[in-house]
């Protein structure tokens, strides 16, 4: 079995499949790069960020020794640190802490002694390093706080100074500060060292204290993925962790995904849509030109034509249609032509039939008139001879009648025809004179009105008629049930078929080719011109005639007729 065997099924499935492949391409190829776009900016964004603290965090470190350096150079400080009194110092440096608001605020004297620890306990290595005159910047950790705290000598004179102390400020690395970096950088903050997460924005830091290892990575925190990157403060101070969430970060995308999918499936169903009308605009025209030359080849019918579907076809396919209807149209005028002269010549070779036909009744003719003139003639012998006289008129009649009907020109006569009606009429005219004898009519209910001649075509009808019943009587199956049937039924919307079944004695099949034939007959009193009168009447009304027949079983002729012929 051949795949796709209809050439609109073929466009319809290659155009279907070019639409969708290009759509599926397109959505898959946009999304792969939003996708990339959108973690390219969330990279971009997350590096800004830590380059953003990590400036913020100088910066404020700068602020940080430029305050501590300022606060050191107070002649109110130097004074109460030259008393080397913890009394005497410790307020000053209440007050002075509040100014510069920090968390850690240490002042030693000369020997490194403490004089005032407010927030946190000193560094002896620092402060060490700030007596011999350098400034220090140390990380240490105080009651469980990181603190990040700068170290500046206390000093009298220039050349060389005089160092009365130390001074120590610095401020608490916690969640506060995590809170103020996140509010500068637009991000999730977390400070890791050794000792593990220090502060942090998120309530989740199980997985934190791994990142200050890796520099950066992907972490999973509270259900979210989270995209980070570590700096580190300092030589030995912590490392500060600029975190985004990946997942909301690039949720709009699934978003876009399912916009984006959405608007695909409508583009597929358009695309699937448009591919269908083009496959029906492609072949509806070539479906109405191959249709019309499978019913030639069925029907035997050359003449019959091709209307093309408005408004599908184009030019070429109505170039293709104009010149085949061109074509038929000479083939019908040939056929009208052909018919003609073969009417003709089966007129002289009728004479010969006709001859032999007239001697017969001519011969009775003549007998009958010899009985007449006899002087005694009983009167039973004068109703014979008459009754004999009227029969061969009768026949000669009919001889004349048909030879007239072959021979002479049709002039048709057009009007609207309720064509179940006219094969009812035709069969009560056939068929009356046989009472007992059984047919049937199956004719379709609803068949439209059509054009035609109908006196013409009901004697084409008849004598096909008669045709089958005398083959039913030399069969003795008149009272079969159907002996013969009548059927009726719609073609297509410009074409009707009448259909005449019996169950006769049938055609034999070397005699079917010539049942056309003028003057050809298998009966002993026929003329053999009722069918060639039938075929002309029909062929004269744009019509087909065709007949099927197998000898013991019975024989079909089917008429096709247009429900307007041109001509009309």
């Amino acid at each position: 079995m051949t795949i796709l065997p209809s050439l609109r099924q073929r466009v319809f499935l290659a155009s279907a499949l070019v639409a969708i492949a290009s759509v599926a391409v397109a959505t898959q190829f946009v999304t792969a790069r939003v996708t990339r776009e959108a973690e390219a900016e969330l990279h971009r964004g997350l590096v800004a960020s830590a380059d953003l603290l990590e400036r913020h965090h100088a910066a404020r470190l700068e602020t940080l020794t430029s305050m501590a350096r300022l606060v050191a150079d107070l002649p109110k400080l130097k004074a109460a640190v030259a008393t080397g009194d913890p009394p005497t110092v410790e307020p000053v440096a209440r007050d002075y802490q509040t100014r510069a608001r920090s968390d850690v605020f240490i002042v030693t004297g000369a020997a490194g002694r403490p004089l005032a620890s407010l927030g946190a306990r000193g560094d002896s290595s620092a402060t060490a390093e700030a007596l011999a005159g350098s400034e220090a910047i140390t990380f240490q950790e105080d009651s469980g706080r990181l603190l990040e705290v700068v170290t500046v000598p206390i000093a009298i004179g220039l050349t060389p100074p005089d160092v009365l102390g130390t001074l120590s400020l610095g401020f608490a690395i916690d969640d506060s500060l995590a809170r103020e970096f996140r509010e500068l950088t637009q991000s999730e903050v977390a400070f890791v060292d050794a000792g593990g997460v220090r502060a942090a924005t998120l309530a989740d830091r199980g997985a934190l204290s791994t990142l200050a290892s890796t520099g950066a990575g992907s972490v999973h925190l509270g259900g979210s993925e989270y995209v980070a990157l570590a700096r580190r403060l300092g030589p030995r101070g912590p490392s500060a962790v600029v975190l985004r969430s990946r997942t909301e970060r690039l949720q709009f995308i699934t978003t876009f995904r399912a916009g984006l999918w959405v608007a695909a499936l409508v583009a597929v169903l358009v695309a699937i849509a448009g591919s269908y009308a083009v496959a029906r605009t492609v072949t509806r025209p070539l479906a109405a030109i191959t249709a019309a030359m499978d019913q030639m080849a069925a029907t035997g019918d050359l003449t019959r034509k091709i209307r093309l579907p408005r408004p599908w076809h184009d030019h070429d396919t109505s170039l293709l249609a104009t010149t085949f209807n061109t074509l038929t149209d000479s083939i019908a005028k040939f056929q009208h032509e052909a018919a003609l002269r073969e009417r003709l010549s089966a007129l002289g070779r009728l004479s010969t039939v006709v001859a032999h036909e007239i001697r017969n009744p001519l011969m009775i003719l003549k007998a009958a008139a010899r009985t007449l003139r006899r002087d005694a003639v009983r009167p039973e012998e004068v109703r014979e001879a008459a009754a004999d006289i009227e029969d061969e008129v009768q026949r000669l009649n009919r001889i004349v009648d048909d030879v007239l009907d072959f021979a002479r020109p049709l002039h048709l006569e057009y009007a609207p025809c309720d064509l179940n009606q006219l094969c009812r009429d035709a069969a009560q005219a056939a068929l009356a004179g046989e009472p007992a004898f059984s047919h049937r009519f199956v004719l379709e209910a609803g068949l439209p009105t059509i054009v035609t001649d109908s006196e013409r075509l009901r004697t084409a009808l008849v004598n096909i008629l008669g045709n089958a019943r005398d083959a039913v009587l030399a069969r003795g199956a008149g009272g079969n049930e159907g002996a013969v049937e009548v059927r009726t039924t719609k073609l297509d919307s410009d074409r009707v078929a009448i259909v005449v079944a019996d169950c006769g004695m049938g055609i034999a099949a070397q005699d079917l080719p010539h049942v056309f034939d003028p003057y050809f007959t298998t009966k002993r009193t026929g003329t053999g011109l009722g069918l060639a009168i039938a075929r002309n009447v029909v062929d004269a009304l744009g019509g087909a005639l065709s007949v099927a027949s197998r000898q013991g079983e019975g024989t079909e002729v089917r008429v096709e007729l247009p429900r307007r012929p041109r001509a009309a």
